[in-house]
């Protein structure tokens, strides 16, 4: 799982903006998200994981966080979830769990060599799948 530490930038996006339409995002956000190149840095301190998305406009932390551990967030975009990330092989399953009436989401963020495929599910949408492809930078 050391092998996952790193900062990774992303290489391509698809459905990013749908995604966010989904999850109810203003305009302005959709756009800046959909032309930006996020940075993404994984990184681990004792038993703790942190990953932070950066561009321009934005960071965004998820963490830090504990394998299997279930912890509140607010996402980005407002919502309030209970979210727990597992360890399955060389995949970081991230399950957000939504309160009633608010979208729940899934991200796997699947680690292979030098790169990061991280896959976005919302939860009752079936045809909306956001995929983005990181490289490592460092």
């Amino acid at each position: 799982m050391d092998s996952f530490k790193g900062k990774y930038e992303r290489t391509s996006a698809d459905k990013v903006e749908d995604l966010l339409l989904v999850l109810e995002v203003n305009f302005l956000l959709r756009k800046a998200a959909s032309v930006s190149t996020p940075v993404m840095e994984v990184s681990k301190v004792g038993g703790d994981w942190t990953i932070k998305t950066s561009t321009t406009l934005k960071t965004i932390i998820l963490g830090p966080f504990e394998i299997g551990k279930k912890f509140d967030e607010t996402t980005p975009d407002g919502r309030e979830v209970s979210t727990t990330v597992f360890l399955e092989g060389h995949k970081f399953v991230q399950e957000q769990t939504a309160e009633t009436g608010v979208r729940t989401c899934t991200t796997v963020r699947d680690f292979k060599g030098d790169e990061i495929v991280q896959t976005i599910t919302v939860d009752g949408i079936d045809d909306l799948v956001c995929i983005q492809a990181f490289k490592r930078i460092a």
